[in-house]
């Protein structure tokens, strides 16, 4: 009879215990991050844009239509994701804890997969542009697998900055075309490629049925513009909207030096003519097609596959782009375009699918968010998060009207409400301010008319220094 007793005692005891344990490493992620994505897809209501793979991952998922990064360049961007923590938070005591988000759900016991663009570097290893580097870890401690296929470019940095057949801008021939559209395939260009090693990773990891964290991260539409031939015939017909004319008056303007330097297929005039400017935007948009296809490749085989029942996704750009506004081109600014990007949040058993939020949301919110959705059994972190977790919002639909957005750019720190941009200049302590309730890229400082909205956004500048 005690044996009997016992038995049950530890059977109870199981069963408890892996309750407990199914409450934990709860579901998968896939984190799709594309370079120099800005929000002009169809979901985000540009019905000219051709991007059934993404508008389909917002209908089953929840679209953000103001998220905002911490700062528009790449590097900093991803590396204030990465960690949950803003560029302005002042240093903070550090604790036993995980650096990086896949470092936390590695030391979790997930199995993490890193292809292509995640942090800086195009496949997790420092390396140069010319190549130069010992090739450690961008990431220590993040990574168990990293398999990004470098094709006929042989390393990294030729992937990301590759023309056709091998050649890159970093090669020493002097490849600085702006554009490209020449090859069939799409596995004749990275991207392609990297599509085809996440399905291969995807596939492997159903065979495991372990749980994994895979970073995707693909490199087009960043510069150079190059895709398949049939991405830019596409839009042979499509009529693209002319960016506003007139540049903004501010000291945080720039001449567009990294889009300037490639060798256009047109005249190099300041400000770009009419027909410059729509190859450039088309351009621009056909890459965005090549690499919507990229990711409807890998979502339809994680659904194929049966892991999306229990699957994060995430979409995320890691900053916008400037196509002409502003008579800017590219990103490093502290403006509107510059710093509002993609974010698209699929979770399993979603109720809110398809919902649209304006709700004000940033990148530092991402870590935090994963956390409490996938509940990964390590759950401390080196530092503490600046970010508030997306969850509720996700649940509910209902998220908070009051909240801001700060992004930084060298000597401008930004802040974004439901209506206004304000700017304000570390050096001179003078702030702008920008109506953006009617348009997007007004250019008009306001600061004099509404002092009052000036006082209450440099207040909310001031409570994140702290």
């Amino acid at each position: 009879m005690k044996l009997v007793l016992k038995l049950v005692a530890l059977l109870f005891l199981l069963i408890g215990f892996n309750s407990v344990q199914a409450q934990t490493n709860r579901y998968n992620v896939l984190f799709i991050a594309v370079d120099d994505l800005r929000p002009e897809l169809g979901c985000y209501g540009a019905d000219y844009a051709q991007t059934p793979s993404m508008d389909k991952l917002a209908s089953t998922g929840m679209l953000f239509n103001r998220h905002y990064v911490q700062v528009a360049t790449c590097h900093s961007s991803r590396l204030s994701m990465l960690t949950g923590r803003s560029p302005g938070a002042g240093k903070r005591k550090s604790q036993e804890g995980a650096r990086f988000i896949p470092e936390l759900f590695r030391r979790s016991g997930y199995h993490t997969t890193c292809i292509g663009k995640i942090s800086h570097s195009p496949d997790g290893r420092k390396f140069q542009y010319n190549g130069t580097g010992n090739g450690e870890m961008e990431l220590p401690n993040a990574w168990d697998s990293l398999p990004t296929p470098f094709g006929a470019w042989k390393r990294g940095w030729g992937t990301f900055f590759a023309y056709a057949d091998g050649k890159h801008r970093e090669d020493g021939q002097d490849h600085k075309d702006l554009m490209q559209f020449t090859v069939e395939k799409d596995s004749d260009l990275p991207d392609g490629l990297m599509a085809d090693t996440a399905v291969e990773t995807l596939r492997n990891y159903k065979a495991s049925g372990q749980r994994f964290f895979l970073g995707l991260g693909f490199f087009k539409p960043h510069l150079p513009f190059v895709a398949p031939k049939q991405d830019w015939e596409a839009f042979s017909d499509v009529k693209l909207p002319a960016p506003p004319e007139g540049k903004i008056e501010s000291e945080f303007w720039h001449r567009s030096g990294e889009f300037y330097k490639y060798k256009a297929a047109h005249e190099k005039t300041r400000p770009l003519s009419i027909e410059a400017t729509n190859q450039s935007r088309r351009a621009y948009l056909a890459c965005v097609r090549y690499t919507d296809r990229q990711v409807g490749k890998v979502l339809n085989a994680l659904q194929e596959l049966g892991l999306d029942e229990d699957t994060v996704v995430v979409l995320w750009g890691d900053h916008g782009w400037h196509l002409g506004e502003q008579e800017i081109w590219g990103k490093h600014s502290p403006f509107e375009r510059a710093n509002r990007s993609v974010l698209i949040i699929r979770i399993p058993g979603m109720e809110t699918a398809g919902v649209k939020t304006d709700a004000i949301v940033e990148s530092l919110d991402l870590f935090p968010t994963l956390i409490e959705l996938c509940k990964p059994s390590f759950n401390k972190t080196q530092n503490l998060l600046d970010g508030e977790s997306l969850a509720p919002l996700l649940r509910t639909g209902v998220g908070n009207q009051e909240d801001v957005a700060i992004s930084y750019w060298n000597d401008a720190i930004s802040v974004r409400d439901q209506t206004h941009r304000l700017i304000f200049n570390k050096k001179t302590k003078v702030s702008k301010l920008y109506d953006l309730s009617v348009d997007s890229d007004n250019s008009v400082n306001s600061a004099d008319k509404f002092p009052e909205i000036v006082n209450r956004l440099e207040g909310a500048i001031q409570k994140s220094l702290k």
